[in-house]
């Protein structure tokens, strides 16, 4: 179904001259009738971003999470990105059946999805990049926040070749990067020094032992009279939440006081009058980190996948925003730029609906060339779901309850742990998932299988890690990512509680669990080398035995601590811990 412009105009949240959108603002847009995507140029420089692609490079289903649990300092800073569904409609005065409705919350997702189609696709991202780049000529910069290297079979088969391509194609000026770091030290190197054309920019990535910087940290360039810097944050705890035998001889970090150094010195040596953070933090640890280092203007985070808008977040003197994932959006910042420091800006985030803008023909033809020596096995089909799957959520989707299931099931074992990666698409009831939708949600570097035979103690102490992870009130301590995904296990979970007093009443198969008595458990994403069969191989296989699937029961904790809001709707509200 086609969108009217008219109908469209509601998913756009577009900032005034003093750069914020009261609640309610982007209702009162409705029946203006104008193009949503044609835009007054406003300024003297503007960037465009998009983050946490995850190597696709056709349009998908993207389902926004029903929980997504703030902390203290968090709620302190505001609500987003912590609001979600019917709460955050509600705070920016969006109705739920519109378009804008469907790109913001998860509500009524499959009808909505019906209705309004699929998002992203890194042809109709290059029509609207090339449409603004005609428009604004140099003055536009395109920066890329990264995960843009992982997260497809054809990415992974090609060792990410498939997506530089993509990006050289969509001329890209600037890269941060995460899981790109899971190809290894020597890939990456490559890549960026012999494919890439984009610049990679990295202020928080040194050398093992002798603390040298690995990347250029940042980057000047003047636009119009002006100079813009722009400083580089890739993902600051990639050894930890990532195998660190990737890159043995690369540190991390998010290291605020040298990014401070690095402001200052832009500043002060170079003159810089705006000066831009590409990050690769998470939302909640760019606000921390805004809080505490100065002169930062914006900052254009990804990593956590969330939609911090329809309007940026204001920190001090810096304004955040997060781009979502997988191409459904496209930020634009329009700045006024005057000697010294940032006079004004509007801001848009665009919305990538792929029924609304046409594919641009130099991207999809190559789109269609890489793609083809692997069409056959992405398309061969495996199963029909007869439920809505999707992994975004704090605790188990439901494609990682699929997942769950099938590796108890196949290994034999009364427990399965699955990793709690935000990315990975959704299908729609009545799907046929197929090989590459398997690969959408497993493709990565170290996919084997384990069977391991935990105790009751150290299940327990397996799950608080990972919480702690998350729900930590500190979030220079969160890593991101989502609670470690179960199969066959019930507990109580209290985020407010501190480390190994979160989880209660742990049971296995409905039984309590006893610290001493051993489990046997199926898992997968080992942080260690290890020796297994592929978990897309585990999966796929159980999927073709099922032939039909779906998801009537997961094995989500019972939550605590003054629950708020529709529990049907799996605790949207912000928690006020």
């Amino acid at each position: 179904m086609n969108l009217s412009r008219r109908d469209f105009m509601a998913i756009l949240g577009v900032a005034g001259a003093s750069g914020f959108l009261a609640p309610g603002a982007v209702a009162a847009s409705w029946g203006s009738g104008k193009d949503p995507y044609e835009i007054k140029p406003y300024g003297n420089v503007t960037l465009l971003h998009i983050t946490d692609t995850h190597a696709q490079l056709l349009p998908v289903w993207w389902r926004e999470p029903g929980t997504n649990i703030g902390t203290r300092q968090q709620h302190e800073w505001g609500v987003t990105p912590h609001l979600v569904g019917k709460w955050k409609l509600d705070y920016y005065g969006i109705k739920a059946d519109t378009p804008e409705g469907y790109a913001l919350s998860c509500l009524d997702f499959d009808a909505m999805a019906h209705k309004y189609g699929k998002i992203g696709g890194y042809a109709h991202i290059a029509t609207l990049v090339k449409r603004y780049r005609e428009q604004l000529g140099n003055r536009a910069i395109l920066l890329d926040g990264g995960d843009a290297w992982q997260g497809s079979a054809t990415s992974l088969w090609t060792k990410a070749e498939d997506m530089v391509g993509a990006q050289n194609l969509l001329k890209e000026d600037y890269f941060v990067g995460h899981w790109e770091f899971t190809y290894g030290a020597d890939r990456v190197e490559y890549l960026l020094k012999h494919k890439l054309n984009a610049k990679f920019l990295s202020q928080n990535v040194f050398t093992i032992p002798w603390d040298e910087p690995v990347f250029d940290p940042y980057d000047i360039r003047e636009i119009n009279g002006r100079k813009v810097a722009i400083i580089g944050q890739s993902f600051p705890f990639t050894p930890i939440a990532n195998p660190a035998y990737f890159i043995p001889k690369w540190s991390f970090g998010i290291h605020p006081q040298h990014m401070q150094k690095m402001v200052d010195e832009c500043r002060e040596k170079h003159h810089a009058d705006v000066v831009v953070v590409l990050s690769h933090n998470g939302a909640d640890v760019d606000k921390k980190m805004a809080s505490q280092v100065h002169g930062i203007d914006i900052i254009l985070g990804g990593h956590t996948h969330e939609i911090m808008g329809p309007k940026p977040v204001l920190i001090n003197k810096t304004l955040i925003i997060n781009t979502s994932t997988n191409g459904k959006f496209l930020a634009r910042f329009d700045l006024d730029v005057g000697k010294g420091r940032l006079k004004g800006f509007r801001f848009y985030y665009l919305p990538i609906l792929s029924n609304m803008i046409p594919a641009d023909p130099e991207m999809s033809a190559y789109i269609e060339k890489v793609r083809a020596p692997y069409a056959e096995k992405l398309a061969e089909p495996l199963a029909v779901t007869e439920s809505l799957l999707y992994r975004r959520d704090n605790f188990n989707g439901t494609f990682d309850q699929l997942i769950c299931n099938a590796l108890r099931e196949e290994m034999d074992c009364e427990v399965a742990f699955s990793p709690g990666f935000r990315w990975g698409y959704t299908k729609l009831p009545g799907e046929t998932i197929t090989m590459e939708d398997v690969m959408g949600q497993t493709a990565i570097t170290y996919p084997e299988v384990t069977v391991t035979e935990y105790t009751g103690a150290e299940l327990k102490n397996v799950m608080e890690q990972v919480a702690d992870n998350l729900f930590n009130p500190d979030p220079y301590y969160i890593q991101g990512g989502d609670m470690i995904r179960v199969g066959n296990i019930q507990y109580t979970f209290n985020p407010a509680e501190t480390i190994n007093k979160r989880i209660t009443d742990l049971r296995v198969g409905g039984k309590m669990v006893h610290p001493s008595k051993k489990y046997k458990v199926a898992g997968w994403a080992a942080m260690q080398k290890v020796e297994g069969t592929p978990v897309w191989d585990i999966f796929s296989k159980w999927l073709k035995d099922k032939k039909t699937v779906r998801v009537d029961h997961r094995d989500n904790p019972v939550l605590t601590k003054n629950m708020k809001g529709n529990p049907g709707i799996a605790y949207p509200k912000e928690y006020d811990l």
